[in-house]
């Protein structure tokens, strides 16, 4: 069984995070800057939401152009309460938990402690390198059977 933490191991540890009184124009250019789509939000220490390029395409659209204000706290938009997963937990749950909380990105904790971010691309790109690796060793051994 494959594990939150196969996978973390594989995409590596880095963590960017907001707070919740940053401005949306400050989240926004830490993403863009780190190539991310979404940044959990912490308070002392503490996970408090999630903000995502989703949800400020949502704001964007349901506020009056003249009152769109890049000035906007964090806290106005980020998605909460935040569901989690921790390092002991497979990858098809997680597959199950984004699918139907309909979430694109899950924070790992360990033990209460922030310890990376994963995305459905992330959990998308590791099911496939898995179902490559026995479509090759199925192929290797029919190839090998057939001689």
């Amino acid at each position: 069984m494959t594990t939150v933490r196969d996978l973390m191991s594989a995409k590596g540890d880095e963590i960017w995070s907001t707070h919740p009184d940053d401005e949306i124009r400050t989240a926004l250019t830490l993403m863009k800057d780190k190539n991310i789509g979404a940044v959990p939000v912490v308070e002392n220490e503490q996970v408090v939401g999630i903000f995502s390029e989703r949800d400020f395409a949502r704001y964007s659209i349901e506020v009056d152009v003249d009152c769109f204000n890049m000035k906007t706290p964090v806290k106005e938009l980020m998605i909460h309460p935040v569901y989690f997963v921790d390092p002991g937990q497979s990858i098809e749950e997680c597959m199950a938990v984004m699918t139907n909380k309909r979430l694109r990105h899950l924070p790992v904790m360990n033990n209460g402690i922030l310890i990376g971010i994963i995305s459905i691309g992330d959990v998308i790109k590791y099911l496939l390198q898995e179902k490559q690796k026995t479509i090759d060793t199925l192929e290797h051994f029919l190839w090998v059977n057939m001689i």
